[in-house]
């Protein structure tokens, strides 16, 4: 179990999500509460009880745009956290942390931040079954390259197992793998395609523009008033099937934070307190 109070925790991400939201409100910017979020602001009417992350994503458009102006718009604590900004940075896709509370996920894979919201692009897909299934197919093989390339290699000893690590890291090296794959993802302009998806849930996330996605659409999240999918039921319903059933006991994940202190920022921390 974590060790840390989930409910102490939500309201922290309720922070976060208000300001993006008011940011995005202020400057034009679209985005949609996604995946196990708009889950449940139409289940819960807020978060899922166990779940302790939000989730929201933005047309590539406008993630470029928040990426150039985050660090004016975001008000303190906030920051916005990618690759384009922090080369240290190991996904590929970015986070919105509060910079007064410290986090790390997962310490094989360590990256010094804060309390989080994921923010994940929305880019085009090709057209056609195959050309999809390739194109996903690289991504994967790029993803697999980036974790490794940022992982402790020597996560599992110094034997055979930090040879693939070491390689991606120093032969392909980091910051290519992270080009690689901005160049793929941003291969099919999001205006211009009519199955889009953020890439994070594989091919089970590929939506219709139009008549899933459609425009952000008004909807309660806790105390909040935010922004989600358009066509809720069609879009849930394609990630999650029966979606208003609770999954048993033992479905209920939570990440499980390596540490996460909410009280200190992480630009403080020492170590000293693992």
């Amino acid at each position: 179990m974590p060790a840390y109070d989930i409910d102490t925790l939500h309201q922290h991400l309720l922070g976060h999500l208000k300001a993006i939201d008011d940011v995005c409100q202020k400057h034009g910017l679209r985005y949609y509460i996604y995946c196990g979020t708009m889950l449940g602001a139409v289940r819960h009417k807020g978060f899922i009880p166990w779940d302790d992350d939000l989730d929201i994503a933005m047309p590539r458009p406008d993630y470029e745009r928040f990426i150039r102006h985050a660090g004016e718009w975001l008000p303190a604590p906030y920051e916005f956290v990618c690759w384009e900004s922090n080369p240290e940075y190991p996904l590929p896709f970015g986070k919105i942390q509060n910079a007064d509370t410290t986090l790390i996920e997962r310490p094989h894979l360590y990256f010094l931040g804060g309390s989080y919201i994921d923010v994940f692009p929305i880019d085009g897909v090709p057209d056609g079954r195959w050309s999809q299934r390739i194109h996903f197919a690289k991504y994967e093989i790029l993803k697999k390259i980036i974790y490794m390339a940022y992982r402790d290699p020597y996560r599992h000893g110094h034997g055979a197992s930090c040879w693939l690590p070491l390689f991606c890291r120093k032969v392909i090296g980091q910051q290519r793998a992270q080009r690689a794959t901005r160049r793929l993802l941003m291969k099919h302009d999001f205006s211009y395609r009519r199955s889009v998806c953020t890439y994070d849930d594989g091919m089970r996330g590929i939506i219709d523009k139009e008549s899933v996605l459609g425009h952000p659409t008004p909807i309660t999240f806790e105390t909040l008033r935010v922004m989600g999918v358009q066509h809720a039921d069609a879009y849930l319903t394609q990630m999650y099937g029966d979606y208003m059933r609770i999954p048993p006991h033992d479905d209920q994940r939570q990440h499980n934070f390596h540490y996460l202190d909410l009280e200190h920022p992480y630009r403080s921390y020492d170590g000293s307190r693992d």
